[in-house]
């Protein structure tokens, strides 16, 4: 019997079946929205009357004999700094507060005619600058394990959706971590694709060389199916590949590693990490064996430095891309009285409407990138960025994919980290490299840690356009540790026990 319980897979197959429609889904997920959004608070607008309507047009079209896609129908959760035409979009940022975009992105016009539905757009830290979603302008999401603690971040809204069974799919972005860190505390699946693999037209910039939308999803097979839908060249982005999308919903049915290299890198586990979540990582790596994977070690030593350099990068770009927010073309206006000028109006504006973390990082991209600093800074952390893709080219040469743990802990407590944004920072040193490369990158459950009985992410690496590694080994990976524990992790979430 379908339920909101069921994978999108699952979902799926019940569609096509005629055994549940669209529309009676799509309410399914809003009834459960209405029970326990109020504690989760994923999601910040929803968009009920028009989900239901794509519901209904795709029942109609089904029963008519036309197929979008094997997706036609499921319900999906949209990150909020996807433009949607008509939908508040709003960056989790009060300077985008009221504003309906004129037009969709490529991953929301892919989705569109795919059949997929929009439930509504969820929360996430402002402008995808943090690592807990405790920056967003109107307030923190939950985690649905324990609704004292963070459900990462930036993407913690549409992580923390797919957790609660509010949703079965949600679209996230990864500019260092913001969908993979997520998945990792939540027990769901993320997956940064290959930078290009995946159009950024209509996703607002925070960096421009790093941002890269993807799926959240409960299983890796739901991932993949989500991946294949909103991959794909797009002339309307630059750094769009044009190369065929690689088969990842094959790969993740394959199930079978057997002579695989799997490449353990030596950087991202040790001090720093909990003791848990590298015990849980460990039970992984052994399943992978069970199952026929040879593990070798890979060292990567520019990946020390990966966090420092990202810290000039992204806050560069985003100091860029944030110029364009002047109170003259969209957004809120400060101080317009007619009496002041244009400069002052804008002042007082991103005072205004930017929190505190976006303001922090447009100083010190301003700075690095600076007369005098440029070079010295921006520069400098170019150069080491170009030292990482070679530790990768050598590490890839070893291995056919690498791996670590997601996260160095499991959630933390919300309020614990918000004052140190160092600590802060650091919840994302093993999957920054990734993006960094511009490579591909999945999170996938692989237990509880013993000492808080949270979550714990499998994080997979593979080349540039080989994404269907990852999926190949995750699917492997997740059907192995599925069988050892007889039923999914969320399971044992307990708020999702009690409700």
């Amino acid at each position: 019997m379908t339920s909101i319980r069921s994978t999108a897979a699952q979902m799926a197959e019940a569609l096509s079946a005629g055994t549940i429609t669209s529309v009676e889904l799509t309410q399914a997920h809003y009834e459960r929205i209405g029970e326990v959004d109020s504690e989760v608070h994923a999601f910040l607008y929803l968009d009920k009357e028009g989900a239901l309507a794509q519901a209904a047009q795709s029942d109609a079209k089904r029963n008519s004999g036309e197929i979008q896609s094997p997706l036609a129908g499921v319900p999906l959760a949209l990150k909020d700094l996807l433009t949607q035409k008509g939908i508040p979009t709003t960056c989790g940022s009060k300077i985008l507060e009221g504003w309906r975009p004129p037009y969709d992105s490529t991953v929301v016009a892919k989705l569109k005619a795919a059949g997929v539905v929009i439930l509504g757009k969820t929360n996430m830290d402002e402008f995808a600058m943090g690592s807990s979603t405790e920056n967003s302008a109107y307030g923190p999401t939950h985690n649905p394990w324990d609704l004292t603690r963070i459900p990462g971040g930036s993407g913690g809204g549409s992580a923390a959706a797919v957790a609660a069974f509010e949703a079965p799919l949600a679209i996230g972005s990864d500019t260092g971590g913001s969908i993979r860190q997520p998945a990792a505390v939540t027990g769901t699946v993320g997956v940064k694709p290959t930078y290009g693999g995946v159009s950024r037209f209509g996703l607002i910039a925070f960096s421009s060389s790093l941002d890269q939308a993807g799926p959240c999803a409960r299983t890796v097979l739901d991932a993949a199916m989500l991946h294949e839908v909103i991959a794909g060249h797009d002339e309307k982005d630059s750094t769009s590949i044009n190369a065929p999308v690689p088969q990842v919903v094959k790969a993740a049915k394959k199930l079978d590693v057997k002579g695989m290299k799997i490449g353990v890198v030596k950087e991202l586990q040790g001090e720093g990490f909990q003791a848990g979540v590298l015990e849980r990582f460990h039970d992984g790596l052994d399943a992978l064996v069970s199952c026929g994977a040879e593990l070798v070690e890979v060292s990567c030593p520019a990946f020390d430095y990966a966090l420092a350099a990202y810290y000039l990068i992204a806050p560069s770009e985003c100091s860029s891309n944030l110029a364009r927010f002047d109170s003259m073309r969209y957004g809120i206006r400060i101080g317009d009285d007619g009496v002041r000028g244009a400069e002052e109006v804008m002042k007082l504006t991103r005072h205004e409407g930017f929190g505190p973390e976006v303001k922090r990082r447009i100083i010190l991209g301003t700075y690095a990138l600076s007369s005098g600093y440029y070079d010295a800074y921006y520069g400098s952390a170019q150069k080491v960025r170009t030292l990482l893709m070679r530790d990768f080219n050598a590490a890839f040469a070893k291995a056919d994919v690498l791996v670590s743990p997601t996260a160095p802990t499991t959630a933390f407590k919300i309020g614990e980290n918000v004052d140190d944004p160092l600590a802060m920072y650091l919840n994302d040193i093993a999957t920054i490299p990734v993006n960094m490369a511009g490579i591909g990158g999945m999170s996938l459950p692989c237990g509880l840690a013993p000492e808080d009985g949270l979550p714990v992410g499998f994080q997979i690496m593979a080349p540039a356009m080989r994404d269907d590694l990852m999926y190949q080994v995750g699917g492997a990976l997740e059907a192995t540790l599925l069988a050892k524990w007889g039923a999914p992790i969320l399971d044992s979430a307990p708020l999702l026990a009690a409700k």
